[in-house]
C-alpha cells in the first residue's frame, strides 16, 4: 500500500530546501504585515495630528473673536457672537464647526442641516457630556465607522478669559484614506514584484546550499550502501568538514576497519565450519551401511553351512551386497579425498528394480517388504547414490516405529507413471509431528538423539540433482510415507 508523503520520511537535503523556502516565505508574509501595519498606524497619526492642528487653530481663531466682541461673553450671546463668524470660521480652516450649550444643544452650526456624517449633531449625547466633563483636558474625540468611512468629532470647551465655560464646539472630521489606499497598493505592488524576485533567488540558494550542506552526508551514505563484508571497503577521506560530519566519517571510518577484521574471522570461521560439515557429512554416509553390513555379516556367519548345496549362490548374494555398501563408502572417501561433491555423480545403465532389492538385502528386519509392478525398470541413474536414497529413508523408516508396535511395517514399493520412476517408503510409525513437518529436509535438523540431520538434506539434493522431486505424506499414529520420483533417462 503506497504511503502519504511525510515530511519525517524525506530526507535530510529536502527538509533543509525546504526550511530555507519556508523561511523566507514566512519573512517574507511578515515583512508585508509589518509594512500594511505601518502604513494603517502611519495614517492614523496623520488624521489623529491633522484633527488636533484643526483644533489648535480653530480653538485660536474662536478666541480672537470673543476677545474682540462688543458683546457679553455668556452662553446666551454666542449665536450673536458667531453669526457672522461661523462660516467665515469654517471657509478658514476648511472644517464644519458646531456649537452647542454647556447642556450639548446646538445653537449654532456653520452647515444648516447638521448633518456631515449621517449622525445629527443637534445634540451631544449624555455620554459625551459627562466625559468631557470628567476629562483633565476638558476634551475628547469620539470616533466612528459609518458606510466604510472612518469619522472623528472632537469636542472641546470655549471659554472666557476668566477660563469660565461658555460652551461647547464640535469639529466632525472625515478621513480620507485615498492618498494612503494609492501608496499601500502601490507598496505591494512593488513588493509582490520584489518577493517573486527573491523567492526565486531563495530556491536556487536554497537548492545549492541544501546540495552543499548533504554533500558529505550523502557521500558518507553512498559508501555505507556500497559497504559489504565479502570485499574490501574503501575509507571516506574528507579534507574540509564540519566536526559533526568529520565525527560521523571517523566512526564510518573505524567501521570499515572493524568490518574488515570481522570479514576475516568469518572467512576463518566459515572456511573451519564448512570443513566440520564435511566431516559431519562422510561420518554420516559411511556410518550408514557400516550397521547393517555388520548385521549381514553376523547373520551370515550364524547361518554358514558349508553343506548347503546353494552355499555359492548365497555366497555370492552376500558377497554383492557387501561390495555394493563397500563402493558406496568409496565414493564418499574418495569425494572427500577430491574436495569434490558428495560423492560425484557416475551415472550407468541399470536395473533400478534390481538394484532397490538388493540395497534391501542388507536389512534382517522381517517386516522390511518390497513390491515392484515390473520386474525390470532401465534406467541411467548413480548406482551408489540410488543405494544411499534406500538406505536412509528405511533406515528412516524402521526408528520412526516405535518399540511397542506389536505389527511393524515398512514397505518399500516401485512403480512406473509415464516417464517417472516412483519409490515410496512406507511405514506404520508414530509420524511427523505438524510443528516440524516443514523442517524435515533441513540440513542437520533431527529428532533423534544421535546423528547429524542430514541423511534427508542430503537425499533431497541427490533427487533434485537427477531433476525429480521428493515429498512426503504422513499421518499421527498412523505412519508415513516418502515419495521419490525420478526421470526415466536412457
Amino acid at each position: 500500500m503506497t504511503k502519504g508523503f511525510s515530511i519525517q520520511n524525506s530526507s535530510l537535503r529536502f527538509r533543509i530546501f525546504i526550511s530555507m523556502i519556508f523561511l523566507t516565505l514566512v519573512s517574507s508574509v511578515l515583512i508585508g504585515i509589518v509594512a500594511i501595519y505601518q502604513f494603517k498606524e502611519e495614517a492614523k497619526s496623520y488624521h489623529q495630528d491633522r484633527l488636533l492642528r484643526k483644533e489648535n487653530s480653530i480653538n485660536e481663531h474662536v478666541k480672537f473673536v470673543l476677545d474682540n466682541t462688543s458683546y457679553p461673553l455668556t452662553t446666551e450671546n454666542l449665536p450673536l457672537i458667531f453669526k457672522d463668524k461661523i462660516h467665515e470660521l469654517s471657509t478658514i480652516h476648511s472644517s464644519q464647526i458646531n456649537i452647542h450649550d454647556l447642556e450639548g444643544n446646538l445653537i449654532i452650526s456653520s452647515k444648516g442641516n447638521f448633518k456631515v456624517d449621517g449622525t445629527n449633531h443637534s445634540k451631544i449625547s449624555d455620554i459625551i457630556l459627562k466625559i468631557i466633563r470628567s476629562s483633565p483636558q476638558k476634551r475628547f474625540v469620539d470616533l466612528r465607522l459609518l458606510n466604510g468611512y472612518r469619522f472623528r468629532s472632537a469636542y472641546n470647551y470655549i471659554e472666557d478669559n476668566q477660563f469660565k465655560p461658555l460652551g461647547i464646539i464640535n469639529l466632525p472630521y472625515k478621513e480620507e484614506t485615498q492618498f494612503y489606499d494609492e501608496e499601500m497598493q502601490s507598496f505591494l505592488i512593488r513588493f509582490g514584484q520584489i518577493f517573486v524576485f527573491v523567492f526565486l533567488i531563495a530556491i536556487v540558494l536554497a537548492y545549492f546550499l541544501s546540495s552543499y550542506i548533504t554533500k558529505n552526508i550523502q557521500l558518507i551514505s553512498d559508501k555505507i550502501q556500497m559497504t559489504q563484508l565479502n570485499k574490501k571497503n574503501e575509507r571516506i577521506n574528507v579534507a574540509h568538514a564540519s566536526s559533526e560530519i568529520l565525527t560521523l566519517i571517523d566512526a564510518y571510518n573505524t567501521m570499515v576497519d572493524q568490518l574488515e577484521e570481522s570479514a576475516k574471522k568469518l572467512a576463518q570461521n566459515e572456511r573451519e565450519h564448512a570443513w566440520r560439515e564435511m566431516a559431519k557429512q562422510v561420518a554420516h554416509e559411511i556410518k550408514n551401511p557400516l550397521t547393517p553390513m555388520r548385521l549381514t555379516v553376523q547373520s551370515f556367519e550364524r547361518r554358514f553351512n558349508p553343506e548347503d548345496p546353494n552355499i555359492r549362490e548365497k555366497l555370492k548374494d552376500y558377497s554383492n551386497t557387501l561390495i555394493q555398501q563397500i563402493d558406496t563408502m568409496t565414493s564418499v572417501a574418495s569425494a572427500f579425498s577430491n574436495f569434490a561433491s558428495m560423492p560425484a555423480q557416475e551415472n550407468e545403465t541399470l536395473n533400478i528394480v534390481e538394484t532397490v532389492e538388493l540395497a534391501l538385502d542388507i536389512f534382517n528386519e522381517d517386516y522390511v517388504t518390497f513390491e515392484s509392478s515390473e520386474e525390470e525398470i532401465i534406467t541411467t541413474f548413480d548406482r551408489t547414490q540410488i543405494v544411499r536414497i534406500i538406505n536412509n529413508l528405511v533406515k528412516n523408516a524402521i526408528q520412526a516405529i516405535p518399540e511397542y508396535e506389536p505389527f511393524p511395517s515398512v514397505k518399500v514399493k516401485i512403480y512406473r507413471t509415464g516417464t517417472d520412476v516412483c519409490i515410496e517408503v512406507k511405514d506404520n510409525g508414530s509420524g511427523i509431528p505438524v510443528e516440524i513437518r516443514n523442517r524435515i529436509f533441513e540440513p542437520q535438523f533431527t529428532t533423534k538423539s544421535s546423528g547429524m540431520g542430514l541423511g534427508l538434506a542430503m537425499i533431497k539434493n541427490m533427487v533434485e540433482s537427477y531433476g525429480g522431486n521428493i515429498h512426503f505424506e504422513t499421518i499421527i499414529d498412523k505412519g508415513t510415507t516418502f515419495f521419490v520420483k525420478l526421470p526415466i533417462t536412457n
